[in-house]
């Protein structure tokens, strides 16, 4: 039998963050309008740019693969009631963390072995950049979502000041930046394709974050600490506990992305390692409703987007930043149509009439 409550709260789910992209999508039509582009042309430039033929496909999943993994940093916390927008600042530190551990083994292990210590040093440092900010949520009652947005800067402060200082290649002169990989520790593309392995690194983390929070005990505690943390802690979980091991777990899954920048990107870890997909995983994260599954299909979406920002610049004449427009527009609709859940009668459970029982005769 189909349970009707949980069919409208699940058409609720989804017809609300797509209502609210149709509107985000009517909204910017109208600017490109005021700026002199046609709205529908717009709309096929962006279409064909990402979906178009498969070399767009790719270009899309390239730029999919970070935003994968930034949104978990999103994801993982809001399970537990806590709205972490450190994204950036974690992707950050995890570039730094690869490429000290890839310049410091160099050649002297297998490709393999530096490649797991890569993603190990990333993942520990976007780990401990995030927990820091769930520790000062618990033991210092400090909001996590200012913390989190402050320990942005400073990672990006400290990026600049080792690329500018200790960690400089005196031949990067133009652009500071660390001193390269060595090619062959570098991660590849799927055979075929020009797609990166962090895409696969992506999805896995995805399925991986699913499972763990929605079919384990440990997802069990962290979900019910999340609804009413009072109550958790009178039935004597470790809420403090959970609160570091999810943050540490989302800020590793950021560090990741971070350490797919350098290792299959760049080569080498400069500012480039600042342009925005922190930000938005956050977007991804709040559009899929941090559900870790459909977080790979929004990355997807919003990817495509990302990629078609050089169209409309060469075949619209708008900026290059008219996706960041569009992207923010998104963000802010998604976040009023928040306030939507719950006001529509329609999703609203059915009360059957209460059954009317003839009543015993007194005998």
């Amino acid at each position: 039998m189909i349970n009707r409550s949980n069919w409208r709260k699940t058409l609720e789910a989804i017809c609300i963050p797509v209502g609210a992209v149709l509107v985000a999508l009517i909204i910017f039509g109208i600017f490109c309008a005021v700026v002199g582009a046609n709205p529908f042309a717009v709309y096929g430039s962006i279409y064909k740019a990402a979906f178009g033929r498969w070399s767009a496909w790719q270009r899309t999943l390239i730029q999919a693969s970070p935003l994968l993994l930034s949104a978990l940093c999103t994801v993982l916390p809001a399970r537990l009631g806590l709205v972490i927008i450190g994204n950036e600042g974690a992707l950050v530190m995890g570039g730094l963390g690869a490429i000290i551990v890839g310049l410091s083994l160099g050649e002297s292990l297998s490709p393999l072995l530096v490649q797991i210590g890569m993603a190990m040093g990333g993942m520990l440092f976007g780990g401990v950049w995030i927990a820091i900010a769930g520790a000062l949520r618990h033991y210092r009652a400090v909001n996590e979502t200012i913390s989190s947005l402050l320990l942005n800067y400073i990672a990006i402060a400290l990026l600049n000041h080792l690329v500018e200082g200790p960690m400089r290649d005196p031949s990067s002169l133009n652009k500071p930046s660390t001193f390269p990989l060595a090619e062959i520790n570098r991660l590849g593309d799927i055979p075929g394709t020009r797609i990166h392995y962090g895409l696969l690194y992506g999805l896995i983390a995805c399925i991986v974050a699913y499972i763990l929070i929605e079919r384990t005990t440990f997802g069990f505690a962290a979900r019910t600490a999340g609804g009413n943390i009072r109550a958790a802690q009178i039935a004597g979980l470790p809420v403090g506990k959970l609160t570091i091991i999810i943050c540490f777990l989302a800020g590793s899954c950021a560090g990741l992305a971070g350490m797919v920048e350098v290792a299959a990107v760049h080569g080498v870890a400069n500012e480039s390692l600042n342009v925005g997909y922190g930000y938005g995983g956050i977007l991804v994260a709040f559009v899929a409703r941090h559900n870790p599954l459909a977080t790979a299909l929004v990355a997807v979406s919003l990817g495509g987007i990302l990629a078609s920002g050089g169209i409309l610049q060469r075949s619209h004449s708008l900026p290059d930043a008219t996706v960041l427009v569009f992207q923010g527009l998104v963000f802010l609709v998604v976040l009023y149509g928040d306030s939507l859940y719950g006001r529509f009668p329609f999703f609203q459970e059915k009360i059957d009439s209460v059954k009317k029982f003839p009543k015993k005769s007194l005998q």
